[in-house]
């Protein structure tokens, strides 16, 4: 049974749905804002397939980087070190594949594991000895940039790796045999991805109302499902119709799969929610937090050596600026996509929002030739407008 009344009109309930669950839908449409107005201003060049690609290729970095900076900032932690951190692994992995002749598959588990244990050393200052989490990052930052700049003295390393340079410049491959003019397997992908999405929604809203939780009508219940497999069928036949979808985004897609599971379906999501919300209450309660958080920090290594990997194989070189303000877009992301600044909420679905508003700011004004000067200005100014909206809610609220 809904728990809608009948006599609710039906703009009423919208309207009403959007008020209650503004912070939640705000980044939505101001993605889609931002899409339409650089679509309109670029003549459709931003939402070509090519752009969309790149778009794609060029977020996945920051949307890794971002992703375990959610969980972080949900404990009420911070890491600066993410993006010199990222760029000496991704150095690590070029000295490795050139210079010592190890296979590319070989060179990148060896970085995941350097960047676990470099995880592992942050955490245990901030959780062992008791550094602050800001000062234990910010001397991480200076040393991991030195580490850089010493692992690239002679200068930029070109990577020759074929395998390795397909994961930020590849294409998952079309069903063997087949000579259409569009990417047959990414429209398979596509379909199954809103079955997925749609059957999922259903089970979430079965489960709502078998426990007496309040949903909303089926009318707005079925027009947001159709808004949203809209969105995906539009994404995905641009990409169907220019060369399928990039490694990028199934790397992506994975890694945000295992942490909403994570964050959402465990005992060890909930800890970290506990922990966020009252580290004092939780620690009572038999949570431990040092154990918890030490996990965040080595999961926050893992990802920005995964990030290194993305950015080194999308350059097809490493370079000494490589990681260069990687922590901001991260940190930018987590927030615009709705990460309490005072901790204990925040969704990584939402993160990957916050980083395609990013990234889609920096590729539209890209192609409409703005100067880097004013590009981060704009970004400034919307980071702030997304904060202090976000802030102003959550004590309304309260």
């Amino acid at each position: 049974m809904e728990n809608i009344s009948k006599k609710e009109g039906l703009g009423q309930e919208i309207f009403g749905l959007i008020k209650t669950n503004i912070t939640d839908y705000m980044m939505y449409i101001v993605l889609v804002l931002i899409m339409g107005i650089f679509t309109w201003t670029t003549k459709g060049a931003f939402i070509q397939g090519r752009n969309i690609s790149n778009l794609i290729n060029q977020v996945g970095y920051v949307a890794i980087l971002a992703i375990g900076m959610t969980l972080i900032l949900i404990l009420k932690h911070i890491d600066l070190a993410v993006g010199y951190v990222a760029g000496t692994c991704g150095a690590i992995a070029a000295i490795l594949m050139t210079k010592l002749g190890m296979n590319e598959w070989i060179a990148i588990l060896v970085v995941l594991v350097i960047g676990l244990l470099i995880g592992m050393y942050q955490g245990l200052l901030v959780t062992r000895v008791g550094v602050p989490a800001f000062v234990t990052t910010l001397a991480g930052q200076f040393m991991f940039r030195g580490f850089l700049n010493l692992s690239l003295k002679t200068g930029t390393i070109i990577i020759p790796n074929a395998g390795f340079n397909a994961l930020s410049n590849g294409f998952i491959p079309d069903i063997p045999g087949l000579n259409l003019e569009f990417h047959v397997l990414t429209l398979l992908i596509g379909v199954v991805a809103v079955i997925l999405t749609i059957f999922s929604q259903i089970k979430a809203r079965k489960n709502k109302q078998k426990y007496n939780f309040k949903v909303t009508s089926t009318p707005v219940f079925v027009f947001g499902l159709v808004v949203v497999s809209v969105i995906i069928m539009a994404i995905i036949w641009v990409l169907a119709n220019y060369s399928g979808i990039p490694w990028t985004a199934v790397i992506v897609g994975v890694v945000l799969f295992v942490y909403n599971y994570m964050l959402n379906k465990t005992r060890l999501g909930r800890y970290i929610y506990g922990i966020g919300g009252n580290d004092q209450a939780a620690e009572l309660s038999g949570i431990d937090v040092k154990k918890v958080t030490l996990f965040a920090f080595c999961s926050m290594g893992v990802l920005s050596a995964l990030a290194g990997i993305l950015y080194a194989s999308r350059l097809k070189s490493a370079t000494p600026t490589a990681g260069e303000g990687f922590e901001l877009d991260a940190i930018a992301s987590a927030y615009i996509g709705g990460t309490a600044v005072s901790g204990g909420v925040g969704k990584v679905t939402n993160t990957i929002i916050g980083a395609l508003i990013m990234m889609s700011l920096t590729s539209g004004m890209n192609l409409m030739g703005v100067d880097n000067s004013y590009q981060y200005i704009v970004k400034g100014i919307i980071f702030i407008i997304a904060v202090a909206f976000d802030v102003r809610v959550r004590s309304k609220a309260k």
